[in-house]
């Protein structure tokens, strides 16, 4: 459980390439005294992944917000990434159904994941769609450059 602001790095194998991607995450446990730290840490980001405790409307309602945030920081910029609804453990106590989380997220561009980090299930689906995601915009980007480039 993240009680400040983190900073971590995951390595992820793109399957079926030899190529991998470097994530470098900020975690901030979304509370709103870090806001502020966090948007100074961000620059630039390339990805988003937000995640919402599944047991709490509260937390889901304030993925908006975040999003929000997001967009202001990155004027108006579209960022892909992923929406990771946790605790899919804690089944009886489900406040978010799935499919208002992947509507959410499906309208916000973002991939949806649902996971259990206590029972590690599902837990490097997210990432990899993050590693997906960025190794397909970076051959965008490559592309892009190498056909301006004189033949």
């Amino acid at each position: 459980m993240t009680t400040g602001v983190e900073l971590l790095m995951k390595c992820v194998n793109i399957p079926e390439t030899n190529d991998s991607v470097e994530l470098y995450i900020i975690d901030s446990a979304g509370k709103e005294t870090l806001v502020e730290t966090c948007e100074k840490m961000w620059g630039e980001p390339s990805l988003l992944c937000l995640v919402f405790d599944l047991t709490s409307e509260h937390s889901f309602a304030n993925c908006s917000r975040w999003m929000e945030r997001v967009r202001v920081h990155c004027h108006g910029l579209h960022v892909p990434g992923v929406l990771v609804g946790n605790k899919s453990d804690l089944s009886t106590r489900r406040e978010v159904q799935a499919s208002m989380a992947q509507e959410w997220a499906q309208s916000q561009g973002l991939e949806y994941h649902e996971t259990s980090a206590k029972e590690m299930e599902n837990c490097d689906a997210p990432f990899l769609s993050l590693a997906r995601i960025f190794h397909s915009l970076y051959h965008e980007c490559r592309e892009t450059i190498q056909s301006l480039s004189p033949g």
